[in-house]
């Protein structure tokens, strides 16, 4: 019997989120004031109190996740035990500095330097992404084959949902193509840029700077990791994939394919919220999910 632990990405968060963790101990507590000093704001006070609209700014979205993820992972302490670890685009990291590949503070680093490159990358050219429910993923790659403007496959949730990534028009037209082409559901996503696309090549080019520069270690698991959905312990491997990751689609439902493939028989859920949880079910409905408490 083997554990997978999965770390959620962007859109997991919801304000009070953490508040628990950060209560749980002093070694918790001291923790998130260390967050607090790396990124020289208090982001607890978001996580904890803010609004929704100070919640979903990239540049605290994602390092409040990560924050949450990592502190409560370690809160778990001789019971966070996997045979395997993942995480959803951004939960990458949190998987990363779980499985001890990169410790607390360099993670988070990295992350703020991730998000920041992101915004900076979004507010360059207009983009967005979309959902798309009730077709098999050949035909949704092929109609975004045939679209001129810049669309692409950017995340492989789970059979029958995949997310696309693109320029306003090629969303626009995307969307029309699918629709006729029988999709069940089209969404839209309110979202401030086209993630894992070619749209976010100069946030891949800084944050490349910033991965060469920092320490990778070998994990204490194997990891599975977005860009190919195979599993790595060799720390230069999974430093190159990384980078490979802001521009390459996450290929989540192959991920957890691969680690049911591998034995994996418990799925847990290291952060906010439980939409991974969910992910799960979809790929195999027999598997045991939940979400790790203290």
């Amino acid at each position: 019997m083997k554990a997978a632990y999965l770390f959620p990405g962007q859109g997991a968060q919801f304000v009070g989120m953490g508040q628990d963790v950060y209560n749980h101990s002093i070694q918790s507590k001291d923790l998130f004031e260390q967050a607090n000093e790396i990124l020289g704001f208090r982001i607890t006070d978001i996580m904890f109190n803010g609004t929704d609209e100070e919640l979903k700014q990239t540049k605290v979205t994602q390092p409040s996740i990560f924050i949450h993820s990592v502190i409560l992972a370690k809160a778990l302490g001789d019971s966070f035990k996997p045979d395997m670890v993942a995480g959803h685009s951004l939960g990458e990291f949190s998987a990363l500095v779980s499985a001890g590949v990169l410790d607390f503070e360099a993670g988070l680093k990295l992350v703020a330097a991730r998000a920041n490159a992101m915004q900076k990358a979004c507010e360059i050219q207009p983009s967005t992404m979309a959902a798309i429910l009730g077709l098999d993923d050949f035909i949704v790659e092929d109609i975004c084959q045939r679209v001129s403007d810049v669309v692409v496959p950017a995340n492989y949730n789970c059979p029958g949902q995949l997310v696309l990534s693109g320029s306003i028009a090629g969303i626009d037209r995307a969307c029309e193509l699918l629709e006729e082409a029988g999709a069940r559901r089209v969404l839209k996503l309110n979202v401030g840029g086209a993630f894992h696309s070619p749209l976010m090549e100069s946030a891949r080019v800084e944050l490349e700077k910033a991965i060469a520069a920092t320490t990778f270690n070998t994990p204490i698991c194997p990891i599975y990791q977005n860009v190919d959905a195979r599993p790595y312990i060799d720390a230069d491997i999974i430093k190159s994939n990384l980078i490979e990751q802001l521009t390459g689609p996450v290929k989540w439902s192959q991920i957890l394919s691969a680690m049911i493939e591998d034995g994996a028989t418990k799925f847990i859920e290291v952060g906010p919220g439980n939409v991974l949880q969910g992910l799960v079910k979809k790929v195999d409905r027999k598997a045991d999910t939940s979400a790790a408490t203290l």
